[in-house]
């Protein structure tokens, strides 16, 4: 593999998804075009964004600017919390290849499980996806925020099992026993927050290894996270910092440094974002 070249991450679909992406999320409308345009003239080609961002099309635009063919670009995006009940489920994803002006998604998800909304069934709603999916209108589906309990559900309830479970990961937060889970099934983890919003970038231990290593703190907390073999997708709108979180597979870190950051986890307090089992936020 060249220097910086991003690995590939198989999916139980069989299909696989780009290990290092882009992610849009608190990025607004009127700036995501220009990040976009800016991550993938740096190499990146996996691009996350959600129903919910309220930036898709601009996304779309962007893939469509920069002169790369569709099939070059790995495209994410995630059900808005509005629009679980079936029929409108089905809207709101043909609304989404609208906005983007595409064909098809590379990937789609369940954004949350709202567990205390819809009666409690995202089952419901998973059988929608694995409609887009025979379909050809989305090559794979996965969910997002989704815990143990709502996995194993899934499993019992239905037919496809998800390619990816997209949960909040980073040092203070390694939601250990959902990724476990996703090992043991198949279902590769995608990190999200996964500098937990800057927070770990001045810790104390971060900052030594990134120092013994002669790399930022950034760059070596998603170094981290690719090592463990999750997926991850940080967001900037700065273009040196989006170059620096690409340049992360020309080094590695050791066994020692690894430890030293996965000890950095606080359990359930370090979670920076909602709990999945209690999370109810519907947009107006």
């Amino acid at each position: 593999m060249a220097p910086n070249s991003v690995p590939d991450i198989s999916l139980n679909d069989g299909n696989s998804i780009p290990q290092l992406g882009f992610g849009v999320f608190q990025i607004e409308p009127k700036d995501t075009a220009q990040a976009v345009g800016t991550a993938l003239e740096i190499g990146y080609r996996h691009i996350d964004t959600a129903q919910m961002y309220g930036n898709e099309a601009e996304v779309g635009q962007a893939v469509r600017a920069s002169g790369l063919d569709r099939s070059e670009v790995y495209v994410t995006s995630k059900l808005n919390n509005g629009f679980h009940r079936p029929d409108d489920a089905r809207k709101a994803f043909e609304q989404s290849l609208r906005e983007m002006k595409f064909d098809y998604l590379d990937l789609f998800l369940i954004h949350w499980p709202l567990p205390t909304l819809y009666d409690g069934d995202f089952v419901a709603t998973w059988k929608v996806l694995e409609e887009f999916r025979r379909d050809g209108r989305v090559k794979s589906i996965g969910v997002s925020n989704f815990q143990v309990a709502h996995l194993e559900r899934l499993a019992a309830e239905a037919e496809v099992v998800p390619a990816v479970n997209q949960i909040e990961v980073h040092p203070y937060f390694g939601n250990e026993e959902v990724r476990a889970y996703g090992t043991a099934h198949g279902i590769p983890t995608e990190a999200w927050s996964p500098i937990a919003q800057g927070k770990v970038l001045d810790d104390p231990t971060v900052v030594d290894v990134a120092e013994q290593t002669g790399r930022t703190p950034a760059q070596v907390v998603l170094r981290w996270h690719v090592q463990r073999g999750d997926i991850v997708f940080p967001k900037s709108t700065t273009p040196k910092r989006i170059e620096e979180n690409f340049a992360i597979f020309d080094f590695t870190l050791d066994d020692a440094a690894m430890d030293r950051i996965t000890a950095l986890d606080k359990g359930e307090s370090g979670r920076q974002g909602p709990n999945p089992d209690t999370f109810d936020y519907v947009p107006d």
